[in-house]
């Protein structure tokens, strides 16, 4: 137990028993040892606490009113002791995670709900974002780990995950709809709806590694609206597989004749650092799939 807290139990004990004698016995601790610890706070608080006298020790107006906080103090402490004790056995705690909405919506769920199981009064806080802002997150400590691309920031320690096939997607009535495989040079022949926020998409990198400029009409990190779109026939994009998991919309979903992916994994600033939430939760992650 912290110095600090053990003097003023000491005055605490000191006032219940009414000596320094019996305050010792009680704390483990020589008769000498409670006299000085009390000195100290006296000195520290400058004034005097206690009156010493033949019969005993008891109270100065000043150590009347200092007493109800030194309690509050200990007591406080205790309270400190057990959630620590509470965190330690994972019986309580938080845990902050960035992520992107489509592991947000077909991971994050099956990972909590098997965690759970284990750790039933663990509390969440998700927060959604892209790449780049997730980033910052982790970098800032806004969040304890993040789901993210690969490669990401050098400083973090990263956990690889998956590799996300990225797919063509179509209005139903579209020509190439009945294609084995689209081709990358007729992604230039519609308007094309690209998933991107702020820094460059692997999308963005398709294009430059393929050399080919498609007409952009519409920007947006919300996927569902780009499937929204597609279905409306107002134009072809590139989605993720992973977002692609239970479509609402009317579309068609076909592979690039060049194969591209994304990787997605999971990064943060120090595991060795991390709350041991966190760090059991790191346990379950493959309970995605």
């Amino acid at each position: 137990m912290e110095l600090n807290i053990q003097k003023h139990l000491a005055f605490i004990k000191t006032v219940e028993y009414g000596s320094f004698t019996k305050a010792a016995e009680i704390l483990s601790y020589s008769q000498s040892g409670i006299s000085r610890m009390i000195h100290d706070l006296e000195r520290e608080w400058n004034v005097l606490l206690l009156e010493r006298g033949r019969s005993g020790v008891r109270l100065t107006s000043d150590g009347m009113k200092l007493l109800p906080f030194a309690k509050s103090v200990c007591e406080e402490y205790q309270k400190l002791q057990v959630q620590v004790s509470r965190l330690n056995g994972l019986q309580s705690g938080l845990i902050r995670i960035g992520t992107f909405s489509s592991v947000a919506t077909h991971w994050i769920p099956k990972i909590i709900r098997e965690f759970q199981k284990d750790y039933p009064d663990i509390d969440y806080e998700l927060l959604l974002g892209d790449y780049t802002e997730i980033e910052n997150w982790i970098a800032e400590g806004r969040v304890d780990c993040g789901f993210v691309r690969l490669p990401t920031l050098p400083e973090f320690e990263t956990v690889f995950l998956d590799q996300d096939k990225l797919l063509v997607v179509l209005p139903e009535d579209h020509p190439l709809a009945d294609c084995d495989y689209f081709p990358v040079g007729a992604l230039c022949g519609d308007p094309f709806m690209l998933l991107e926020k702020g820094a460059k998409t692997e999308v963005s990198e398709i294009f430059e590694r393929c050399g080919i400029t498609p007409k952009v009409r519409f920007t947006t990190w919300d996927d569902y609206a780009i499937m929204s779109m597609v279905e409306s026939g107002l134009g072809i994009s590139i989605l993720p597989q992973l977002v692609l998991q239970r479509v609402p919309y009317r579309i068609v979903i076909k592979e690039l004749e060049i194969p591209a992916y994304r990787k997605i994994g999971l990064a943060m600033r120090d595991k060795k650092s991390a709350p041991l939430a966190v760090k059991r939760f790191l346990d379950y992650i493959d309970c995605r799939l």
